[in-house]
């Protein structure tokens, strides 16, 4: 687990070479689990000045509008500003944080929260993997929300055995729980996710579907009251300049076509 921690870190860089395309649709519940609303989105996923951010295109298949465009394009800044404010004053503590500049909980931490067991091997589109269980401890002492959630967390994990990366992570929640009177977390027993990832050109592993059913929050940056699943395709390298999309360059996809990756099951 510490191989990976230090391959994710080093896996950030490159990452922040790509640029991908995201389709998500959402479905609302209410109270007694009955659909509200459903809506689906055509997204881009790009890292601009050492933040990740998502911009979307096409909110029910309809394109946005010039106007609209360009409030997207305002949100990304201030996001990216406000990223980089809380940065900025974690780095004064002498604080690490996330790239956007929320708690960051390393994996030597995760093994403080709670056990990883029953180690095993399966090859996963054709690559060998480890497959490792994991469960928290309820009673673990944490320092912020974020570690309060792994610590009520259970699930399995999926490390590729060449790159010691995340290849596959699935989690669930078999209880109601809350931190800070809900207001820092909120979540709901039954609550699931599941996200997949696949190595593109042969150097970095980027998302490739992410799915999650319940009632969640996690703060003010997350929230899932229904069900949601994402899928990610058209991975590309770009060069980005100081605005978001003018200075967007592809290059010529891999010679090798990138294994296809399903959506998790359930």
């Amino acid at each position: 687990m510490s191989q990976v921690e230090v391959n994710q870190r080093k896996s950030e860089k490159v990452k922040q070479d790509y640029i991908y395309d995201e389709t998500n649709t959402f479905e609302e519940r209410d109270s007694h689990n009955k659909v509200k609303k459903s809506e689906s989105r055509e997204q881009e996923v790009f890292w601009l000045n050492g933040v990740p951010v998502v911009r979307t295109l096409k909110k029910d298949g309809k394109p946005l509008s010039p106007d609209e465009l360009k409030k997207e394009d305002e949100r990304i800044d201030d996001t990216v500003r406000k990223a980089k404010e809380r940065r900025d004053k974690a780095d004064e503590k002498g604080k690490e944080t996330d790239p956007r500049g929320h708690d960051e909980i390393t994996f030597a931490r995760i093994l403080e929260l709670g056990e990883f067991s029953h180690p095993r091997r399966e090859i996963v589109a054709g690559r060998p993997t480890f497959v490792v269980d994991f469960q928290g401890d309820s009673k673990a002492k944490t320092r912020n929300a974020a570690e309060g959630v792994f610590k009520e967390l259970a699930g399995t994990v999926w490390i590729d055995e060449q790159d010691r990366t995340l290849q596959r992570i699935e989690g669930h929640f078999d209880h109601d729980f809350k931190i800070a009177g809900g207001l820092a977390v909120n979540v709901k027993q039954g609550s699931w996710f599941k996200a997949s990832f696949i190595k593109v050109n042969g150097e970095v592993w980027l998302p490739a579907a992410i799915e999650g059913d319940g009632h969640a929050r996690y703060l003010l940056f997350f929230s899932l009251n229904g069900h949601l699943q994402l899928h990610t395709s058209n991975y590309r390298k770009f060069k980005a300049t100081s605005t978001i999309m003018p200075g967007v360059t592809t290059v010529d996809p891999p010679a090798e076509p990138q294994p296809e990756v399903p959506p998790p099951s359930r």
